[in-house]
């Protein structure tokens, strides 16, 4: 017969195997990677070593009669412990213990709870969904309306509503939404905040853009507007010389005149 020191050497190597990839991950599957022969869980220290992380933890098929020392696992939303041997109110007063603060979904179908008063610890945690089915408790007459009243957060037993709707997928989906939601909105107002910068500056560098050619454009017409004026003075002399040009042509012709006309005086 294999002794607790035996199943913490397969727990260990379960554990090791499932989470090699990453020393700090949100899931620990172990279904039926042991078959515990004491029904215990590991000892608290090898969960210890992930616990803090920890969002989803599903133990099934390991012939589990007990949950005592169930170590704190303060961001467990998800624990999954079907087709085990648990029964009794102390197995949930672990659960409520471990991790009642954040708890959202446990299935506990294919055990041995077999009253509603055993469910006693889960009454004052935030659980909205619970699996029970082909436990004994699921026989007893008036057992959806006891359940539902016993645990008010509680949205959905096995699956259905207290109003017999089932359960879609969608509703699993939106709740990994939100959970994602809530882990990124962080990330993303920083990098609005880098964006919002980059087309700041980007504005920026258009304007300076468009300045730069107003001014430019200022410069050639200045440019243009000097020439132009330079260009005046020019037309002004080659209309002086013009002038004097003709003026000079008819002096001598006037002279002449003045000369025929003095010497028919004379005459």
């Amino acid at each position: 017969m294999a002794t607790a020191g035996e199943d913490d050497a397969a727990w260990e190597r379960a554990i090791s195997a499932a989470t090699k990839a990453t020393s700090a991950p949100k899931t620990l599957t172990l279904d039926g990677a042991v078959k515990s022969s004491t029904g215990r869980l590991p000892s608290p220290a090898l969960l210890e070593r992930v616990a803090a992380s920890l969002e989803e933890l599903s133990v099934a098929g390991a012939r589990l009669s007990s949950l005592a020392g169930l170590p704190r696992l303060p961001a467990l939303r998800r624990l999954s412990l079907p087709d085990n041997r648990l029964s009794g109110a102390a197995a949930l007063a672990a659960v409520a213990e471990a991790c009642g603060a954040t708890l959202r979904h446990l299935d506990l179908g294919n055990n041995r709870f077999a009253a509603v008063d055993e469910l006693d610890p889960l009454a004052k945690l935030g659980v909205e969904a619970l699996d029970l089915y082909q436990c004994p408790v699921t026989k007893v007459k008036g057992y959806r309306e006891k359940v539902f009243a016993l645990i008010p957060s509680l949205k959905y037993l096995d699956g259905v509503d207290a109003e017999g709707n089932e359960r879609l997928e969608t509703d699993d989906e939106e709740d990994n939404e939100d959970d994602d939601d809530e882990e990124g909105e962080d990330g993303e107002e920083g990098e609005e905040g880098v964006e919002g910068e980059d087309d700041d500056e980007e504005e920026g560098d258009e304007e300076d853009a468009e300045d730069g050619e107003g001014d430019e454009e200022d410069e050639e017409a200045e440019d243009e507007e000097d020439e132009a004026e330079d260009d005046e003075p020019d037309a002004d002399a080659e209309n002086k010389e013009n002038i004097e040009s003709k003026a000079g042509s008819s002096l001598p012709s006037k002279r002449k005149r003045d000369n025929d006309e003095d010497t028919n005086g004379d005459k």
